[in-house]
């Protein structure tokens, strides 16, 4: 044998068992531990792979990235036929599922981290405005100015019917309504975008207890099959030791019925046998 003979692949170890397989569908070489039997998948899942590739058996190999394929485009199937449509956060949902990440995310956080500083300002002054301080502070400045312009009489800044008065109200009114309808605005898209989060998160919790379900039916139709196989060896025992049992009751009937042995006649020696 020549050298290269006797050098092993880099692949396969001493014990020659190899360490790289094939997958059915690409056929690439890839570790064995990154390869996927099909009998161990939910059956609409294998079911779905062996409409593309009928040549599959229960046993075939394929690569988790394949799977991955495989199982975003059977969500996007479930979803396409129950919804109607395939949205972008549907989209979301199913890449989040293909490479089993976490969708839920605090939006609160997000959202605010992307405020500029004009945005902080009139979240806080719309905060401020509608408050119980706002409320009881601006009494106590109305009812102080009045007081003073009330007790100056006639050559007071601001007197009866208190006009400057009335236009700073109208002023701060102005100035207020726009503050407070953009930090409505962005309330309702901090909501909106909860929202949306909290559909992602539903979705994706109803597809996975979805999945759980028919792998744990698919299991438990397998365990059954197993206990079924067990039990049916299991007979088949008991009834090789009936019969064992009754060859050796036959048999021991049937000595039984000849009756015992008669010992064999036994021929004296002869007499000269003796002396010699």
């Amino acid at each position: 044998m020549t050298e290269a003979a006797d050098v092993q692949p880099s692949h396969l170890p001493a014990n020659g068992k190899k360490k790289y397989g094939i997958c059915a569908i690409s056929g690439a070489e890839i570790p064995r531990k990154n390869l996927v039997s099909l009998e161990t998948l939910r059956p609409s899942l294998t079911e779905r792979i062996l409409a593309d590739f009928p040549q599959l058996t229960e046993h075939s190999l394929i690569s988790r990235t394949e799977l991955a394929r495989y199982r975003t485009r059977y969500v996007e199937e479930i979803l396409r036929e129950e919804h109607g449509e395939y949205s972008d956060l549907d989209r979301e949902v199913v890449e989040s599922i293909a490479r089993q990440d976490t969708i839920a995310a605090n939006t609160d956080d997000e959202f605010d981290e992307k405020r500029s500083f004009g945005e902080r300002v009139s979240d806080g002054l719309a905060s401020f405005g509608g408050s119980w301080a706002f409320l009881i502070s601006f009494g106590c400045v109305l009812v102080v100015w009045m007081l003073i312009n009330i007790a100056e009489g006639p050559g007071a800044f601001d007197a009866y019917p208190f006009i400057l008065l009335n236009l700073v109200l109208s002023c701060i009114a102005a100035i207020q309504a726009p503050i407070i309808m953009m930090s409505q605005k962005r309330q309702e898209q901090k909501d909106r975008a909860r929202s949306s989060n909290d559909y992602q998160v539903n979705l994706k919790a109803e597809l996975e207890i979805r999945h759980l379900h028919e792998k744990i039916d698919h299991l438990i139709t397998k365990q059954w099959q197993r206990l079924a196989e067990i039990q049916q060896v299991q007979l088949e025992m008991m009834q090789e030791t009936q019969r064992d049992q009754a060859r050796k009751l036959a048999k021991a009937a049937a000595r039984k019925k000849k009756g015992p042995r008669k010992p064999r006649n036994v021929e004296p020696p002869a007499p000269g046998s003796a002396s010699a």
